[in-house]
């Protein structure tokens, strides 16, 4: 592959990170040294010999972005699904109250053995499908009855 190739490929090119290797390898191509396409392209010289080594044995394959997959979960799908119904059935529960975060992490502590933050917690239960919009709390001992006919006594101020 010749170097207009490779310069279309940078241009084109969404990641930034893969645009600055193209733009190292188009430099190298030229006839720049490690050291100043590095100070060119504000990078550390290491990363342009790593990206220079790589295209030399792997060929333009070799400064794709390799995968990053982060740090493991803390809780298993099954153990996600059990949290799920316990938010749920709290959440559905006739004796009224909220369900609050500092429950929730109570909850996993004493069933996973595994701490969350309180804002970790807040966004594990948005991953689960649930927004922390809560509904107006319902006493215990209220009738909906009793709130019928409230409603149907006439008002003092209707002519």
């Amino acid at each position: 592959m010749n170097h207009p190739d490779i310069a279309s490929l940078a241009k084109s090119e969404k990641s930034a990170r893969k645009r600055i290797r193209y733009l190292a390898l188009l430099h190298f191509i030229e006839g720049h040294s490690r050291t100043s396409i590095a100070s060119m392209l504000k990078v550390s010289r290491t990363s342009v010999n790593k990206w220079v080594a790589t295209y030399l044995s792997l060929g333009l394959s070799g400064l794709d972005d390799k995968p990053n997959p982060g740090r493991p979960a803390k809780l298993s799908s099954l153990q996600l699904a059990t949290l799920k119904e316990f938010v749920l059935l709290k959440s559905l529960s006739e004796q009224g109250g909220r369900l609050m975060a500092k429950d929730v992490g109570h909850f996993i502590q004493s069933e996973f053995g595994v701490t969350f933050k309180q804002t970790n917690i807040y966004r594990l239960l948005h991953q689960l499908g649930f927004s922390w919009i809560t509904t107006r709390s319902r006493h215990p001992k209220q009738s909906e009855a009793v709130q019928e006919a409230f409603k149907k006594l006439p008002n003092g101020n209707d002519p």
